[in-house]
């Protein structure tokens, strides 16, 4: 009687935290620097593995992919040193520069982890330079049919350079933007992750993004509206360049500049279905510190706590941008699809049962133990004795759908989660 008191009050806790647990996303955006066909590091691949392998992020947005050749080789990447079921979205080459030649060799992308959003949809936003890539992301919750919870990506690089000329253009695609936008819902989860090449957020385009009157307003996250361009009081921001050396690709001239942003809706402060995390937005691979003003990344003036030199190093190597990375949280439940293994024993294949639900028993000394099935209320559905079989089939099909938790009466066992 001990023993199963034992198991209740673990299970009671296991379902408590999973009841009331948020489920957290990372999020990050990347210049590629023209990727692949900036040659003049040589294999600069094996700089991102290390960036993707260090950050695990759950969307990775990017700008600057020249061709669907360099996307399969990051998602080659991402696959092997994030996750196995990474996705990428649907690849298109720019439009909006069809009518002048279309000589632009910089698309913009998105890739995905599949256990935890779906691609709903895509689309292209054209304008007088570049395209903004809409993507629109499901939710992988076990109420998608129910209550779906949609995040709506959209990747940009905007018109680069200074003058009233260049800020004439950026502030253009970004009209294209907003009047696109006025077709969503006023509440709508959306993020804008891109180059932004802007100096200062006085500048139209940027104030565009933040104007209150839109139809979806966007806030960075951040907090650090300002006059970025050579101000060392927005150290921490800057993007770009992380280089003083010619001959690497790309621009020169040290860190100070804050170029690269991922913006929220303002929604996505409060609403608990998707939400920002607070002080989690970051520029990766900046230590904040100051004596990195004008300076290369990988130099010992950008030394730190927060980033390691062999992260500084591929970050230098790599591109002549810092990415960008914030976390996002839902109070929604995942439909978590992954075996889920104990050393004592697991469930085979998907852990989403309709009628059998499998289970390989890793220990045969286990075989004089009972397996427990409880339901959200702790209450036991089933119990099923073990024999000398290292395998069982497990009759679910009489079960209401929900959660359930399956342990042993070894009170030591941790309780494995499936969904019927």
């Amino acid at each position: 009687m001990k023993r199963k008191i034992q198991i209740v009050s673990m299970l009671c806790m296991l379902i408590s935290h999973s009841l009331f647990s948020q489920e957290n996303f990372k999020v990050m955006f990347y210049n590629l620097l023209n990727f692949p066909y900036d040659t003049n590091v040589s294999n600069r691949i094996q700089y991102l593995d290390v960036i993707l392998n260090d950050y695990q992020p759950d969307i990775f947005m990017v700008c600057e992919l020249n061709n669907v050749s360099g996307a399969n080789a990051i998602l080659q990447v991402l696959q092997t040193s994030v996750h196995e079921n990474y996705r990428p979205a649907v690849f298109t080459t720019n439009t909006s520069d069809d009518n002048t030649g279309n000589q632009n060799d910089l698309q913009n992308f998105m890739y995905f982890n599949s256990e935890k959003f779906l691609l709903e949809s895509q689309h292209i936003v054209t304008t007088i330079y570049r395209d903004f890539n809409h993507y629109k992301l499901k939710l992988n919750s076990i109420n998608q049919d129910s209550n779906p919870v949609y995040l709506n990506v959209i990747v940009c690089h905007l018109k680069a350079s200074s003058g009233a000329d260049n800020q004439a253009y950026r502030l253009e695609m970004v009209q294209d933007l907003t009047t696109y936008l006025n077709t969503f819902p006023a509440n709508s989860n959306v993020l804008l992750a891109g180059d932004f090449n802007v100096y200062t957020h006085t500048e139209p385009a940027f104030q565009e993004l933040i104007d209150n009157a839109n139809n979806i307003v966007f806030v960075d996250p951040a907090n650090k509206i300002g006059n970025w361009h050579n101000n060392t009081n927005y150290i921490e921001m800057f993007t770009q360049s992380t280089r003083t050396q010619t001959g690497l690709g790309g621009s020169t001239g040290g860190l100070d500049d804050r170029f690269d942003f991922i913006l929220t809706s303002s929604t996505m402060l409060s609403n608990p279905n998707m939400y920002y995390v607070e002080n989690t937005y970051q520029t990766y691979g900046n230590n904040g510190n100051v004596d990195c003003y004008n300076n290369e990344i990988n130099g010992a003036e950008c030394a730190g706590t927060e980033f390691s030199s062999e992260i500084r190093e591929a970050l230098y190597y790599f591109s002549d941008h810092l990415p960008v990375t914030l976390e996002l949280e839902t109070n929604e439940t995942l439909l978590n699809i992954s075996t889920y293994q104990t050393n004592s024993f697991q469930i085979i294949g998907t852990n989403i049962v309709e009628n059998t639900l499998e289970i390989k028993i890793n220990k045969p000394t286990l075989s004089t133990n009972k397996l427990y099935i409880f339901n959200t209320l702790g209450q036991v559905v089933k119990i099923i004795p073990l024999d000398s079989s290292n395998r069982l089939s497990i009759d679910v099909s009489s079960f209401n759908n929900g959660m359930y938790y399956i342990t042993m009466s070894n009170s030591n066992v941790q309780p494995l989660k499936f969904i019927k």
